[in-house]
């Protein structure tokens, strides 16, 4: 399906009917039904083949071409006698004045050709059936059958009020309402569990997963409890397209090889940040290793540069931003602490490397340092501002800064870009250099020697 955005000023009232008059001066196409679906998995990195029937005519083109746009494989069967169903909203400010249909029953059409797509079926991993009840998928067997036959698992986003069509298929995905319709209304938590176990077996399906809106969702497997997921929303702006979201994020999984389980998990946390944005959107995998960083947060603390290392993947996968700096930090003072809260300020992880005992000794002398390095970390890791502490035993961090590839490098004092170890590489990889203020009038050395004085 193709959504057709008409957008425009309202000035005045129509001399022929009491209607508003529309200035349209912007239009927008966007990609409806199955399309949505089909550009939910593109973002997500997966390789996606969207089959359909359309017509063969200006608005199939027009889908046809966003959807390539966005690396999406298109398998129309162009049908002269057939017009692509088109929703025209007419817009004007940010209000919905009118909604025109386009559509024929295409149920009255002859199906799917189903031999080209076994050929497809064979050459993917998933098979996604997004029924809209538009006709498409009138009688979707012979479609599930050929998965069969492959091996391949079926995951149905259904429609209407007979499920028995999708029988034999792996995991079918009804919104509370259409779990309703086909089931009955539950007057407990406990009798609705008992409806989805029977309404899972009578389909003869593996699984069997319910969207809960504000419940979360509900997953019905052979010879296993119901699987309960809470919603993960924060902030409800908008569901539309959530649904897509879900099945798109389950396709998604399930071809990466997670289990069904797993790719709930999954799907939960993509619909709880889709429905906090408004309109038709899709989930970025930065979104949603975001979204598992909040599930799981990453651990923080004294830590190993290798074990570093891994971390960092976990946190610019998720698209935060990593400050690193470093010094000896030998007696932590009231500097020390403004310092860090204000390189933290700049990004969203910070980096502490910390000099080595010998390091210290060799830059200031056999004097010092007057705390071994593990009680520095661990004083620098218990400062809010910190997320991790790691040790490097060279005289300057710069080894240790080309493995770690901070986005922003951050030192303190009177230096020039060019003296600051390190710089060279974290610019040459499109970070930043940034050079602090100390606080005038504190330092270690003067603490040392106020100490010695008294």
């Amino acid at each position: 399906m193709l959504d057709r955005y008409w957008y425009g000023d309202t000035g005045r009232i129509s001399p022929e009917a009491p209607v508003p008059v529309v200035n349209v001066n912007n239009t927008e196409d966007r990609a409806g039904g199955a399309g949505n679906v089909a550009l939910n998995i593109a973002v997500l990195g997966c390789e996606v083949t969207l089959c359909g029937i359309t017509g063969d005519d200006e608005a199939a083109q027009s889908l046809e071409e966003i959807l390539q746009h966005q690396k999406v494989n298109c398998h129309f069967e162009k049908r002269s006698n057939q017009q692509t169903i088109t929703k025209l909203r007419l817009m004007s400010r940010s209000q919905q004045l009118l909604r025109a249909d386009f559509e024929k029953d295409f149920s009255l059409t002859n199906g799917l050709n189903i031999e080209a797509l076994s050929k497809l079926i064979e050459q993917h991993d998933v098979v996604v059936l997004s029924d809209y009840g538009k006709g498409t998928l009138a009688d979707p067997q012979p479609i599930i059958q050929a998965a069969l036959v492959s091996n391949k698992p079926v995951i149905v986003d259904p429609k209407g009020s007979d499920f028995t069509k999708y029988r034999q298929s792996t995991l079918i995905t009804p919104n509370q309402s259409e779990f309703d319709t086909i089931a009955g209304k539950a007057s407990s938590e406990e009798d609705f569990f008992e409806r989805g176990r029977k309404t899972r077996q009578s389909l003869n399906i593996d699984s069997l997963l319910v969207t809960r809106s504000e419940k979360g969702m509900a997953l019905f497997s052979a010879n296993q409890e119901p699987y309960l997921q809470p919603t993960q929303a924060r902030e409800v702006y908008d569901v539309t397209g959530a649904g897509d979201t879900v099945v798109a994020t389950l396709a998604s999984s399930i071809a990466a090889g997670t289990s069904i389980t797993e790719a709930v998990q999954i799907a939960n946390l993509a619909a709880g940040v889709v429905v906090g944005k408004l309109g038709t959107a899709t989930v970025t995998p930065q979104e949603l290793s975001y979204a598992m960083l909040q599930q799981q947060p990453l651990q923080q603390g004294v830590t190993t540069e290798l074990e570093l290392i891994e971390l960092l993947k976990q946190a610019k996968a998720s698209g935060e931003k990593v400050v690193m700096t470093n010094g000896c930090f030998d007696i932590l003072h009231s500097g020390h602490v403004t310092y860090l809260k204000q390189a933290a300020q700049l990004g969203d992880r910070l980096i502490v490397a910390v000099n080595s005992d010998d390091s210290v000794s060799r830059l200031k002398g056999p004097s010092r340092p007057i705390n071994p390095s593990q009680q520095r970390m661990e004083v620098l890791a218990e400062l809010s501002s910190v997320d991790w502490v790691v040790e490097f035993t060279e005289d300057t961090p710069q080894r240790l800064i080309e493995a770690l590839q901070p986005n922003i490098l951050v030192k303190g004092g009177d230096y020039k870009v060019e003296e600051i170890a390190g710089s060279e590489s974290v610019l040459a990889n499109g970070g930043d250099v940034i050079i602090l203020d100390f606080v005038d009038g504190v330092s270690t050395t003067k603490i040392i020697e106020a100490a010695k004085n008294k």
